[in-house]
């Protein structure tokens, strides 16, 4: 019986070893030596793959969240989580072989993987809904016109010089404004780089109803940016409306709920995951349509 079974060991080398290495975890020095076995046991180039796959499911059983909670709970708590850990990895690879090992990790990280695409392609969407609202908005605010505007500094009997910002708008929107809000951009001619890139607003007295002009002369803190900013003679100020809100002191229309760095982030996620897809009810919807 014996030579049986190892003629058949023999004369299936492709199929099976009957002497495969397998993790053993009935003990953390059995689960070393074993690791240790079946890594030797694999050929030379999927060592670097049984590697890996060991750096995966250790990686898989990490809660960030978690350690962060526990590591403010002081030492014995850091050590029930790294024990967690342990734990977890000894589950995923007891009784495995090498090539078992590495399969599953690939499945875990091709999981992890279409996790991670889930969650880009929310974020996408997100992010794309905040750009079509605020480019709908920044048609709108262009309704509230800024006719001039001028920055300098004012020479003060005491103290320092005292910034100001002279403003002339006019509400060309069909709602009152109690508040507008606004990107001022102080660059020279022929130079890239502004003096100074700044967002202010101004309370109006009374609002600004539809079709009325105002001027107005703001002082900023004279402590702030715009009192600290040297800029030559030459500059100019550049003012952008960003928000402006109603009578009842909410915002009509903002474009600046979707900043540069978030145009950054949606420019980064398509470059690595692309256009997320259309939805059943979305591509049901466009194809009713036509």
């Amino acid at each position: 019986m014996r030579l049986w079974i190892g003629a058949l060991c023999l004369s299936l080398p492709l199929v099976a070893s009957c002497t495969e290495h397998r993790v053993d975890t009935s003990s953390d020095e059995r689960m070393k030596v074993s690791i240790a076995q079946v890594r030797e046991s694999l050929a030379n180039d999927r060592r670097v793959e049984f590697d890996e796959a060991l750096k995966v499911l250790i990686a898989s059983n990490v809660n960030m969240r978690h350690m962060f909670a526990t590591a403010l709970a002081g030492e014995p708590t850091q050590q029930v989580a790294a024990g967690n850990i342990i734990d977890g990895v000894k589950s995923s690879i007891s009784g495995k072989t090498g090539a078992e090992v590495i399969a599953y990790a690939n499945e875990v990280r091709r999981e992890r993987e279409e996790r991670a695409k889930e969650q880009a392609f929310a974020e996408i969407k997100e992010l794309q809904a905040k750009k079509v609202a605020a480019d709908k908005a920044k048609t709108e605010l262009a309704n509230f016109v800024v006719l001039r505007s001028r920055f300098y500094k004012q020479q003060q009997r005491y103290g320092g010089d005292k910034p100001i910002i002279e403003l002339s708008v006019r509400n060309d929107t069909s709602h009152p404004v109690s508040r507008a809000y606004f990107q001022g951009i102080l660059a020279s001619p022929n130079r890239a780089v502004p003096w100074l890139k700044e967002t202010f607003n101004y309370k109006i007295s009374g609002g600004l109803e539809p079709g009325e002009e105002a001027t107005w002369s703001l002082a900023p803190n004279q402590f702030g940016d715009w009192g600290r900013v040297n800029a030559p003679a030459d500059a100019v100020l550049t003012v952008t409306v960003i928000r402006i809100d109603g009578a009842d002191e909410k915002a009509l229309f903002s474009s600046d709920d979707f900043r540069e760095r978030d145009a950054e982030r949606l420019d980064l996620l398509l470059k690595q995951y692309g256009e997320p897809p259309q939805s059943p009810t979305t591509s049901q919807s466009a194809s009713t349509n036509r």
